[in-house]
């Protein structure tokens, strides 16, 4: 019998899931929270993530469920298990990646490594954190950050007033250390609801103003021992969260050769596209098999290095496919993605994929026919 799986989000990340359902036999079904939206070829249904009565409606007809982001509410995850409803991953792991605060709290217990960190919710415990930590820190919004987006570096406690009036009672704010750091990496894990855990190689991801915008796979001069360790972390964390799905675990490599749990995603990962063209199995088929259960597909790389460059913004003038032509004529070896975006300064409106044997030339080429579409 065919698996149904039922997508939540209709972003780019279902949009990319929906060629290998097909591939896998799989019939993939889209909640979308608006008509038009990157995965609209898909989308079998509109309506608000938030509101039980719509998502009840929506995974009527599903086997399994799972997610295009991670901003479904505690509430209506939990009713949905409840009503006997398969959910991957389920709301016991997804609080972690939900909540910055509840996250840290659970790394702490699991004893992985991370940046020294603190609830704050006023100005005085933000400055007294700041004191003890150099004269810095970031401060984060505990719910809702991404891209850079509810991220703060601050030298007084005051920076951050204008978030602290917005804290309902009981809330706080994330403060962390500022750390001191080379590079960031990236670490993938996929897990099955049984158990069975794959991991990929560690990656290194380029930050511009707080988006992703390059990964390099796997990360140059990383050597065995920050694979080895990378690696480990991200399995403790899967198995220590119960994970089911893609799990993405961010990290800051040290100045001092640490490597440091930055932020975690439960579902397939910008850091992990570059799977699509240079993995045996890319994070989207990966991610189908783990939620529905099947046997998990080989992570290595198909290529010595695979180089992934962000389209962030578009093209000024015309649309991101007049384009084209010209960038597939150019760098015909390039494998190009789009999410069905209409171009707007910053956003993620596709990316570029290169696979090949000189990393310097797989990192020209991919800038450069990711730069025909700006």
């Amino acid at each position: 019998m065919t698996v149904r799986v039922g997508v939540i989000g209709g972003g780019q990340l279902a949009r990319m899931m929906i060629a290998p359902a097909v591939e896998l036999g799989l019939d993939l079904r889209v909640l979308a929270e608006d008509e038009g939206m990157s995965a609209r070829l898909a989308a079998t249904a509109v309506g608000d993530y938030r509101d039980l009565d719509t998502v009840r409606a929506f995974v009527r007809d599903v086997d399994v469920v799972t997610f295009d982001h991670e901003h479904v509410p505690q509430e209506v995850l939990r009713a949905l298990v409840a009503d006997g409803v398969r959910v991957h991953p389920g709301p016991d792991a997804l609080q972690y990646a939900q909540d910055k605060l509840v996250m840290r709290a659970r790394l702490a217990e699991l004893g992985v490594p991370q940046p020294d960190w603190a609830p704050v919710d006023d100005a005085g415990e933000l400055q007294r954190f700041i004191d003890d930590h150099g004269g810095g820190a970031v401060v984060k919004t505990p719910r809702g950050g991404y891209d850079g987006k509810g991220v703060r570096v601050v030298r007084a406690g005051g920076e951050a007033d204008d978030w602290f009036a917005g804290l309902a009672e009981g809330e706080a704010l994330l403060a962390e250390e500022l750390v001191s750091f080379t590079r960031e990496l990236a670490q993938q894990i996929a897990r099955r609801p049984g158990g069975q855990m794959v991991a990929y190689p560690v990656v290194e991801t380029v930050q511009r103003d707080g988006v992703c915008a390059e990964v390099i796979a796997p990360a140059p001069g990383a050597g065995a021992r920050v694979q080895e360790v990378a690696e480990r972390i991200g399995l403790s964390i899967a198995e220590g969260i119960g994970v089911t799905g893609m799990l993405a675990v961010e990290l800051f490599e040290t100045d001092d050769e640490r490597l440091l749990v930055n932020e975690l995603a439960m579902r397939p990962h910008n850091s992990g596209h570059w799977s699509q063209d240079g993995a045996v199995t890319g994070q989207f088929e990966q991610h189908l098999r783990a939620v529905a259960d099947l046997p998990l597909g080989h992570p290595e790389p198909r290529s010595p290095w695979t180089v992934m460059v962000n389209i962030l913004g578009g093209p000024e003038q015309g649309a991101l496919e007049d384009r084209f032509a010209s960038a597939m004529s150019e760098h015909p070896g390039a494998k190009i993605h789009t999410y069905g975006k209409s171009p707007r300064p910053g956003r993620k409106v596709g990316h570029v994929n290169v696979t090949g044997d000189e990393l310097d030339d797989v990192v020209y080429t991919a800038r450069a026919a990711a730069a025909r579409f700006l």
